[in-house]
């Protein structure tokens, strides 16, 4: 069984291996992101932290659900917290959630066929 795969990192082309074990965790952290709630948690949490209540109301979910989703993204170590009083607030961990789950829309924009946002939006940006 192969115990390393060879792939082009994107930044600088050069030849970076990744072995088994990372390319399974990776495997879990797409399985992780595979619901619409946490992609939506994810989202809300882009630019700033914010508690379960704002988050409930962000992604129109009740606060127990929220909770439960927060709780397997805090597991997985895709977010953080921070507690206030009684309070505890929650932010992406670092950016790398945020990325997959761009990424990840763009593509869904590439799937519909459509019109693609991102490559419009880019056009206008430059």
């Amino acid at each position: 069984m192969c115990n390393h795969i060879r792939m082009s990192e994107y930044s600088d082309g050069a030849l970076v291996e990744f072995d088994d074990a990372h390319v399974e965790l990776a495997a879990e952290i797409f399985a992780m992101l595979a619901d619409p709630t946490r992609i939506r948690l994810v989202l809300a949490l882009r630019e700033d932290e914010l508690s379960v209540n704002h988050l409930a109301a962000a992604v129109d979910r009740s606060q127990a659900a929220v909770s439960q989703h927060l709780a397997k993204l805090r597991m997985a170590r895709m977010v953080t917290t921070r507690q206030e009083g009684n309070r505890v607030f929650y932010r992406l961990a670092n950016d790398h959630a945020n990325k997959l789950v761009h990424d990840a829309i763009f593509q869904a924009e590439h799937t519909v066929g459509d019109v693609v946002r991102h490559h419009h939006s880019a056009e206008h940006d430059a």
